[in-house]
């Protein structure tokens, strides 16, 4: 059984006055009926709870204070859902909403307890209809846009492909509603590539992300070993075909060499909670040596952070550029009592604690 994760962008389900674009998503629930009914399970992330809210509260543009965000999303998301389970329920396919929050991913007990649940569903042949519960989040605690939600879903499910529906037909080489010149990128197969394209942010006064937040979403799936498309949503069959592997869009191929799905959890859903600076030769053992981190090799600690939280650690020497990101032995606190000193000396001071302030399992690069 394959699992596909569709992410719908504000610009596909709502229209410039935030009213449900009924045409596209009824195109999208029938693609999703004729992949069921073929033995695929679809799972949805939807953008759109805050544009729905903003139409039926009469608000001209976006608001940009949180708590009309909130406001907004709550009164929105529920109307929204709601557009989606009727259109399923036409195939005869149940549906359940589901919303997280960056903190569900963020804690492992709770990042375990919403995959069992996903999965639970699935093997129901329930289609989940997945939103961030923007009512709840705020800046220092949310994914920042839908196109992450999506990435860390696929990864979460260990999906077989993340489909990124936009308004747009692809990536190219750069925006083309500007350049005439602009080339349509089929495939890429190394990020590195990305480099050589003009990518932007979004133009939408609905939504958050654009074809940069994409990009991201995609280096993180792809990162997990999980391919990506992104590929116009407005177009009839568009999900279909990309889910069938034909030309579609924009294929990212995923990373021949994957992350474990603990450290790409670490990676990207964890919450630092302070900063570790660390020496040349720390950093020169971190990258390539792959070794623990020793507080012989510790600087400066900054922030105010407990023993298994997260930490990033950077280069004291080189304008505190990012080497990498793990999870603490030590509260700030003790790592700033026992920072620089040597395994026997921080025995003396701290005879429970371990030996290393970061165990390289503990720990992924930048």
């Amino acid at each position: 059984m394959s699992v596909t994760i569709v992410k719908l962008g504000s610009t596909l389900v709502a229209d410039e006055r935030g009213d449900v674009r009924d045409d596209v998503l009824r195109e999208c629930t029938r693609q999703v009926a004729e992949l069921c009914a073929r033995g695929d399970s679809i799972v949805l992330v939807t953008s759109g709870a805050i544009a729905r809210g903003m139409r039926l509260m009469q608000m001209p543009v976006r608001p940009s204070a949180m708590e009309e965000l909130q406001a907004a999303s709550a009164v929105g998301q529920g109307p929204l859902y709601d557009a989606y389970a009727d259109l399923l329920a036409e195939h005869g396919i149940r549906s359940a909403q589901v919303l997280l929050t960056f903190l569900d991913m963020s804690s492992r007990m709770q990042y375990v307890n919403a995959r069992r649940t996903l999965q639970k569903l699935i093997e129901w042949g329930v289609v989940p209809v997945i939103n961030e519960n923007d009512t709840t989040a705020t800046d220092e605690i949310s994914f920042g846009d839908n196109d992450i939600l999506a990435a860390q879903v696929s990864i979460l499910l260990s999906a077989d492909l993340l489909v990124v529906l936009s308004d747009v037909d692809a990536l190219f080489t750069k925006d083309p509603a500007g350049n005439p010149d602009a080339e349509l990128v089929p495939e890429v197969r190394e990020l590195s590539e990305l480099g050589r394209y003009e990518i932007g942010m979004s133009s939408s006064h609905l939504g958050s992300g654009g074809m940069r937040s994409k990009v991201l979403a995609a280096e993180m799936a792809t990162a997990a070993g999980v391919p990506v498309v992104i590929c116009n949503g407005t177009k009839a069959g568009t999900l279909v075909r990309a889910v069938s592997a034909e030309y579609e869009g924009t294929r990212f191929h995923a990373r021949t060499s994957t992350v474990s799905s603990f450290k790409l959890w670490l990676k990207y859903a964890k919450l630092s909670r302070g900063s570790v600076l660390v020496d040349e030769g720390a950093e020169r053992a971190l990258r390539e040596q792959g070794t623990s981190l020793l507080p012989v090799g510790v600087v400066e600690v900054e922030g105010d952070f407990e023993a298994g939280d997260a930490v990033d650690v950077a280069s004291a020497a080189d304008g505190r550029r990012a080497v990498g990101k793990g999870i603490s032995n030590y509260s700030a606190q003790e790592l700033r009592q026992v920072k620089g000193l040597k395994s026997a000396q921080v025995r003396e001071l701290l005879p429970r604690a371990s030996e290393e302030a970061v165990h390289r399992d503990y720990f992924v690069l930048a």
